[in-house]
């Protein structure tokens, strides 16, 4: 779902030294039938990149984490208490369906902070249950759920409704972390549109966890 070379690695991470960044977590997507990433496979994989990076001289800090879809294999494996790749002080990043409501959600997070874990909600802007329906954000931040923001939503990268949800989370003071969603050249491209937005001037004033990682 990312870059499929280690040459586009290699551009990516230059775009993002470029733009001043000190320090990329990668969260590549697991995702049962789709992406079948391991902690294993992501850990040897951040490993040859950082090798990469080393050969090529480029100083800026790479970690590695994920972003766990909620589905039957995440809820199997929280309820087996498999060990699960965390940043940060032990965040762990999940997304949902973007149409569906997912169901049981709050049980699920309650076993991942049984465990120890802090959950952080992908990108809440796109899902469209909550377009619909903002209540459900006070669902989230009630159960002590973090919430990341996309920057391209900041630009309307991914819609109207995005964007208006984006805002709407900013002016509340909902966010807790920002993420890129870079994927490849094409979100690169659109965040630095999004970084000249007034509201990526508001995000930067918001007490953001992204500067303890």
């Amino acid at each position: 779902d990312g870059v499929q070379t280690w040459e586009e690695a290699l551009q990516i991470v230059k775009g993002f030294v470029a733009m001043g960044y000190t320090k990329l977590i990668i969260t590549p997507h697991i995702m049962a039938g789709f992406y079948p990433n391991t902690p294993a496979i992501i850990s040897e994989k951040t490993a040859q990149l950082k090798q990469l990076l080393a050969e090529h001289q480029l100083s800026i800090s790479i970690e590695a984490a994920a972003e766990y879809y909620y589905d039957e294999v995440f809820v199997k494996q929280i309820k087996q208490e498999t060990p699960l790749l965390t940043f940060g002080n032990r965040y762990v990043l999940f997304e949902t369906s973007f149409q569906t409501y997912p169901q049981n959600i709050f049980e699920t997070i309650f076993a991942l902070q049984s465990q120890g874990y802090q959950p952080v909600l992908a990108h809440p802007e796109r899902y469209v249950y909550i377009q619909q329906n903002k209540k459900m954000i006070d669902k989230f931040l009630s159960r002590h759920v973090l919430l990341q923001l996309n920057l391209n939503s900041l630009a309307g990268y991914y819609g109207r409704d995005a964007k208006e949800i984006a805002q709407w989370l900013l002016d509340q003071h909902y966010v807790h972390f920002a993420g890129s969603d870079c994927h490849g050249e094409r979100h690169q491209t659109a965040l630095k549109s999004a970084r000249k937005q007034k509201s990526y001037q508001k995000l930067l004033s918001l007490p953001l966890l992204n500067h303890q990682l």
